[in-house]
């Protein structure tokens, strides 16, 4: 019975380890992405045709 009371308190220790790890990271910016909206607008229409082709290729089928 001891040995699960040493295995919750590692496991529980490990998840605080990567919580604080994930909010670090958040808190830094590791998730913040500049680059794709600033793209998004110009492969925007290919989305727009893509979608079209497939929406007209499932009403022939």
């Amino acid at each position: 019975m001891g040995v699960i009371y040493i295995l919750l308190t590692i496991s529980v220790i490990i998840a605080i380890v990567f919580f604080v790890a994930f909010i670090f990271a958040v808190k830094k910016g590791q998730y913040d992405d500049s680059y794709t909206p600033s793209v998004r607008m110009l492969f925007e229409d290919e989305l727009v045709k893509e979608t079209k082709k497939k929406s007209i290729k499932t009403i022939k089928d």
